[in-house]
């Protein structure tokens, strides 16, 4: 892929993660997070951030020291870097957000398990200097994490009729016994999650597919016999 050999400009590698090679469109890739918290989009909210500060970080980190990091240990000490970014994570939840950390905090600790998280550090960080690092693990928080709110907002609206519910952002668009013969009971449980991402992907993907196809439909054809 282009995004893991050394040398990539800073806003190819931030662009290249948000669409060429999205975790969950391109890699498929973490999709367990989508069963995991995507139930209600302030929750999600608050695990892409975590996501994307882990996966940003921890790209910078790993670029910074890789000529200092021997190759045999290369792994335990990114593994080490990250767990290090998700315990701050995991401790300004549970001061500002207590509530919503009782809920979440065993899927915060699996962000160190996160294969996009190791991936990043290991494909591009691990070779390339610390700003295009940079960018690289935003590009693949920010794309990540779109796809995870859209999933969020689609499930929490269609199976309970409100958004960021649990937050003073909170949007009721009509009272619990007004929306329920209208909610959808399959939103609120796991199996919705998987739903409503393949919908998602499929979507995105028939769209990415058309336009490729028109892209080269445009382009002119070769002259007959080539140039002379």
């Amino acid at each position: 892929m282009t995004s893991n050999v050394a040398n990539v400009p800073a806003k190819k590698a931030l662009l290249i993660q948000l669409w060429q090679e999205n975790p969950i469109f391109r890699q498929v890739l973490g999709i367990c997070s989508a069963l995991a918290v995507t139930n209600l989009a302030f929750n999600t909210l608050l695990m892409c951030l975590g996501l994307i500060w882990a996966t940003t970080m921890t790209n910078v980190t790993v670029s910074a020291l890789r000529n200092w990091t021997p190759k045999r240990v290369r792994m335990m000490f990114t593994v080490l870097v990250i767990a290090a970014y998700v315990i701050v994570v995991d401790i300004l939840m549970k001061v500002f957000f207590p509530e919503i950390h009782r809920d979440i905090r065993a899927y915060v600790g699996l962000i160190v398990t996160n294969c996009i998280v190791m991936g990043r550090a290991e494909a591009f960080a691990s070779k390339n200097r610390v700003w295009p690092s940079f960018c690289d693990g935003l590009g693949a928080g920010l794309g990540y994490s779109a796809v995870l709110m859209t999933v969020a907002v689609i499930r929490e609206i269609l199976g309970q009729g409100s958004l960021f519910r649990g937050s003073a952002l909170m949007i009721q668009f009509a009272g619990p016994e007004a929306w329920a013969p209208y909610s959808w009971t399959i939103m609120i449980l796991p199996p919705g999650a998987f739903f409503v991402l393949a919908v998602v992907v499929w979507a995105v993907r028939a769209w990415a597919i058309r336009r490729e196809e028109r892209a080269a439909a445009a382009k002119p054809a070769p002259a007959a016999g080539g140039a002379k």
